[in-house]
């Protein structure tokens, strides 16, 4: 079998294996097996059967990209697997337990693939999950037509005082946002992407922690609801961002405005769409910052 660069026929087992695993490592943007073993890991704990979705997806993906003959060394980079996996845990978060979410979910990862393939050659910049964002609603749209959909329901307010130290419920909400990146509000969820993503880079977790950190904050100073703090719906796009803005340029400015900047698009999320924002505010916010730095860029070559 095949399993170079430069070849067309199907992938030995093992290196497919690993490919699937790189899926998972990029929803943190990491290219490595283990991050991404660590990732599933984290969401079974929070949720076996997201899991299962998830990796239903991340094996999907590549199996589509090579059918369809895409470049090989993205495949083997895992960049048709992360869209197709967050599909497939949406589903699952999403959706009622039913074959027909079955169905969805593995179609929408399939759909997901060609999706990712098209944007990275039509747009110019870094499109991260925005296959994923514009697959996932898709498939609620659908389900909802078919009776599928679960109906939302909001966090509701706390009834009772939490009797944790400040800084010690602070640091669930931190873990919980890091979590939340892939439908998983647990603090074993979150240690469990944290070691991952520091297996593969300890800066991108650095940056990770500090990118869920400051949007909790923000989002605690803009006396956003408790129950959604708690759940990390303000740390997980952030957390996203941050990285993404490091990736864009290495400075801790660019870490802080990505990560800023994605909180009150969380907040002005219009609720009227019928849909969960899902990462479409990281997207934004990374797209922000690299709005900023080619002015910059712009500026400096005018200088």
């Amino acid at each position: 079998m095949t399993d170079t660069t430069t070849g067309t026929g199907p992938l030995h087992p093992e290196v497919f294996g690993r490919v699937i695993l790189r899926g998972l490592g990029q929803v943190m943007f990491q290219r490595n097996e283990f991050t991404g073993l660590l990732f599933l890991a984290g969401m079974a704990i929070a949720s076996p059967w997201v899991a299962v979705g998830a990796a239903a997806g991340a094996v999907i993906g590549p199996l589509v990209a090579l059918l369809l003959r895409f470049d090989r060394g993205e495949i083997l980079d895992g960049l048709y697997g992360y869209n197709a996996a967050l599909v497939g845990a949406a589903a699952l978060s999403f959706l009622q337990f039913t074959p027909l979410t079955w169905g969805l979910a593995l179609a929408g990862a399939s759909v997901s693939v060609p999706l990712t393939w098209l944007l990275r050659r039509v747009v110019p910049f870094p499109t991260y999950t925005t296959a994923f964002v514009l697959t996932a609603w898709g498939l609620l749209f659908i389900a909802g037509g078919l009776g599928d959909r679960q109906p939302a329901t909001p966090p509701e307010p706390a009834t009772t005082v939490d009797a944790r130290p400040r800084w010690e419920r602070f640091a669930a909400q931190v873990a919980d946002g890091i979590a939340e990146v892939m439908f998983g509000a647990n603090v074993a969820t979150g240690a469990c992407f944290l070691a991952g993503l520091a297996i593969g880079s300890w800066r991108h977790a650095l940056v990770a922690v500090v990118g869920a950190s400051l949007g909790t904050l923000v989002a605690a100073y803009h006396h956003d609801p408790q129950a959604q703090l708690d759940l990390g719906l303000y740390g997980y796009n952030a957390a996203l961002a941050a990285i993404a803005g490091w990736l864009a340029r290495p400075s801790w400015l660019a870490v802080i405005v990505a990560a800023a900047a994605s909180v009150p698009l969380v907040e002005f999320f219009p609720a009227g769409l019928g849909f969960p924002a899902l990462t479409a505010p990281f997207i934004m916010a990374a797209w922000i910052v690299l709005a900023i730095l080619a002015l910059d860029r712009g500026t400096s070559a005018c200088i």
